[in-house]
């Protein structure tokens, strides 16, 4: 039986279905909910655009991804709480995700990470990678993953 889930949300549509999964799985075990966003220091890719940005758009660029972050956070919490699921949020800012997950499930003293599964294969999968199949090789933890 589990008592603390780590979730790691992103804002996606399988985030969200993954969120209404974990809120569910949490009522059952009677366990409670960390919910966790973590995103790159800058919130959209620039490497090898060429483009040079002036400080006021990096800044105005992270504003907005702390909102976003901030928003995702709180409609979770928002899920959990409408069930009577205990649950914490937290927002961290790391380049590498699956490192921050698995740190946060550390630091929270979480028993199990339940997270969702874009479900990219083939091309796709191979170029972009995948945070959850990160996690899954690298956490000591169980981790459920959501689809």
């Amino acid at each position: 039986m589990y008592s603390h889930l780590l979730v790691p949300i992103d804002g996606s549509d399988v985030s969200l279905k993954a969120v209404h999964g974990a809120v569910a799985f949490a009522k059952e075990m009677g366990a409670r909910i960390t919910f966790l966003n973590a995103r790159s220091v800058l919130p959209v890719s620039m490497v090898g655009t060429g483009t040079m940005l002036d400080a006021s758009t990096l800044e105005h660029l992270s504003l907005v991804a702390r909102e976003n972050a901030e928003r995702v956070l709180a409609d979770a919490q928002a899920v959990a709480e409408s069930a009577g699921v205990p649950c914490s949020s937290e927002g961290v800012i790391n380049d590498l995700p699956h490192e921050a997950i698995i740190e946060a499930a550390a630091h929270h003293g979480c028993d199990l990470i339940f997270m969702a599964s874009h479900g990219r294969r083939g091309l796709s999968g191979l170029l972009l990678g995948s945070q959850t199949q990160r996690v899954l090789i690298r956490s000591p933890l169980p981790v459920l993953v959501f689809r």
